[in-house]
């Protein structure tokens, strides 16, 4: 797979990964929870789920939320979960420009190969560190929950989450191996120029010293 490709698969993980994640966040999905067994439960419909800004209970009849309005009064893994989402729902649009200037396809005016690399690396570091903000959420929030409540089962918010950071993962990864292996081949020719420089002042002095044995 060529160069350009490569970077153009990473670009497009990164951007559905970025879309995972912003789902999560937007989303209350993360777990459901019951005090009770799952059959019980489900009798006395007092299934809730929770997330990041809300409870809800869900009942065949009823499907009530409320808001987690009281910031002083949270958990810490509720409010560290919340800056973690939001940061790297946020991180995700610079990260989405660098990637996508660093294109072979985008030409800007006066610009360098070495530019376009350290832009590419730019946004591949952001990139990797939007899914390790996704993964250390979605990880800690279900612990906390299961910690305090019974935990039941995974939402699908939380799935979304994961999802996201995974390929946020696998794109950054792509991103900063392309930049990576073009600086490699830079460096090739390099040498391979150098070389030929030697050689060429080789057979220079070489003709010079028989002209001049010549001459005598």
């Amino acid at each position: 797979m060529s160069l350009s490709c490569r970077l153009l698969c990473g670009f497009f993980l990164s951007v559905i990964g970025w879309i995972g994640i912003i789902i999560a966040t937007s989303t209350n999905d993360w777990v459901v929870t019951c005090q009770y067994g799952i059959q019980t439960c489900r009798k006395l419909d007092k299934l809730e789920s929770k997330g990041l800004w809300a409870e809800c209970v869900i009942s065949a009849s009823l499907y009530h939320c409320e808001s987690l309005n009281q910031i002083l009064t949270l958990p810490a893994y509720i409010q560290i979960s919340r800056a973690l989402m939001i940061s790297a729902s946020l991180l995700g649009l610079p990260c989405m420009m660098l990637v996508l200037l660093a294109m072979p396809c985008v030409k800007l005016n006066h610009e360098t190969e070495s530019t376009k690399r350290r832009r590419a690396i730019t946004g591949g570091v952001l990139i990797l560190l939007m899914s390790v903000c996704g993964m250390v959420s979605t990880v800690w929030f279900p612990v906390g929950i299961h910690h305090e409540d019974g935990l039941m089962s995974f939402g699908f918010s939380l799935y979304a989450g994961w999802l996201g950071s995974a390929l946020c993962l696998l794109g950054g990864s792509l991103v900063m191996c392309c930049s990576g292996e073009d600086a490699a081949a830079r460096h090739h020719e390099n040498r391979f120029y150098y070389s030929k420089q030697s050689g060429l002042s080789n057979s220079i002095q070489a003709s010079n010293s028989h002209a001049k044995s010549a001459h005598v």
